[in-house]
């Protein structure tokens, strides 16, 4: 096989872990804060039961997957490069956990149908169905953060060095397809029923995994590159220290604005199906479909944003794109159109690709040298998967501090979004290196 260049057939196999992935946590996200909180009186949620509860304390339950991942994420990771089965060292645990996320995750929507309608949004007299829905909650996001990290790092075990950035590219986009397909056919087999899109969703999750278990075969030869990489790993604090004072404080205001843009995405993702359905209208199952207009807008212009980038600089572009999407929100807090919405996610969407499409390379490239790759990434996801944390619970209660209003996402993103832009504008470091 020729390792110069990239193999597009086994790489886009590999990404069909992450189609699976994408497409479970965006239906997980679209249903589940609006399961939590139909029945409270302040939550418009007209033909829809559920829990009853404010949006504090749905914002901090859809944290909780965040709070999972940023503990078991790195322990899975460093057991699963420390063992080797007939089915590989990652397989196991995708074969293990994705089963036990599959049933959990359709355990969800069977809580919620054991709801009366008499007893909706009783939250006190719900114990059964509330023990049943946060023990299939757990179990799924327990099993989800388990077999992630597996999952992410069969593509590095499996690609070469150089044409890891073309390899995430595909699987980037395998991702999206998840989340596009996820959104968009859920709008129709929500109407079928409250568990259908949870059933839809699980089967591609099998789907995924047979495909990956039957096509993608581990190399025993990946345990000496696990090695090597885990010496390198005593040294990343000092992979920090080896680049200048100027570049330190460049990427500490970078990771501060990777910071405020997610815990300002964060808001309109965790409650925009909520203000979508309580503010506007909307029935339940088309507004899961929000983010599918602004998930397909940053699936066509990924592509675009990398060659933007190219042409004038990530910062600008960056900044360009929270400029883009923040005015956008802001606009439609003033706005609250049913039918403006739909335009307005779809061309933030493509200012998100302006922003998301180029944090990642602006961080790895403020590295002194390629060795200290991992360590950059590392920083990367902390200060995102923190912001996955903070915002939901930060977001929920500042809605319920303004009288349960979900137009507030409209504001507070933009804000966040603001606070990104005055970090980026004390970056000087992480453009393109030359060749």
């Amino acid at each position: 096989m020729d390792k110069s260049k990239l193999n597009y057939g086994k790489t886009f196999l590999i990404g069909f872990g992450f189609f699976g992935i994408s497409v479970m946590w965006t239906l997980y996200n679209a249903y589940v804060p609006i399961f939590l909180q139909a029945g409270n009186p302040a939550f418009k949620a007209t033909g829809e039961v559920g829990f009853g509860l404010k949006p504090g304390l749905t914002g901090f339950i859809m944290t909780l997957d965040n709070i999972a991942a940023f503990f078991l994420l790195p322990l899975i990771g460093v057991w699963s490069d420390r063992v080797w089965t007939r089915f590989g060292r990652r397989m196991p645990f995708i074969l293990v956990l994705a089963p036990i996320a599959i049933v959990a995750f359709i355990l969800i929507p069977v809580a919620v149908g054991m709801i009366p309608v008499s007893l909706n949004g009783q939250t006190a007299q719900l114990g059964g169905p509330l023990a049943l829905f946060m023990l299939a909650l757990g179990l799924f996001l327990l099993a989800m953060a388990g077999f992630r990290t597996p999952v992410i790092a069969l593509m590095p075990d499996l690609t070469p060095s150089p044409l890891r950035s073309q390899a995430n590219g595909v699987i980037n986009m395998m991702g999206g397809i998840g989340t596009l397909i996820a959104t968009l056919g859920s709008s129709i087999l929500y109407k079928m029923g409250r568990i259908t899109p949870f059933v839809f969703g699980g089967l591609l999750m099998a789907v995924a995994v047979v495909m990956l278990f039957i096509f993608v075969k581990e190399r025993r030869e990946s345990l000496v590159a696990a090695a090597d990489e885990e010496t390198e790993g005593w040294s990343a604090l000092r992979g920090i220290k080896r680049v200048s004072p100027e570049a330190r404080r460049s990427l500490w205001f970078l990771m501060g604005a990777i910071f405020c843009w997610f815990v300002g995405y964060n808001a309109t993702e965790t409650f925009l199906t909520s203000y979508g359905v309580s503010v506007l209208g909307i029935p339940t199952g088309r507004a899961a479909l929000l983010m599918g207009v602004a998930s397909l807008a940053f699936l066509i212009f990924a592509i675009p944003a990398g060659y933007l980038a190219a042409r004038i600089g990530r910062r600008k572009t960056i900044i360009t794109g929270l400029i883009v999407f923040g005015v956008l929100l802001l606009l439609n807090f003033f706005l609250r159109n049913a039918t403006l919405i739909w335009p307005i996610m779809g061309i933030g969407g493509i200012g998100w690709a302006l922003v998301n499409i180029n944090s990642l390379p602006m961080v790895v490239d403020t590295a002194a040298s390629d060795a200290d790759v991992g360590t950059y990434t590392g920083l990367y996801y902390i200060a995102s998967q923190l912001a996955a944390i903070v915002g939901p619970i930060l977001n929920g209660h500042i809605v319920q501090w303004f009288g349960n209003d979900y137009n507030l996402i409209f504001v507070v993103t933009p804000l966040f979004f603001l606070f990104a832009i005055l970090c980026m504008m004390q970056v000087t470091k992480g453009e393109a290196k030359l060749a």
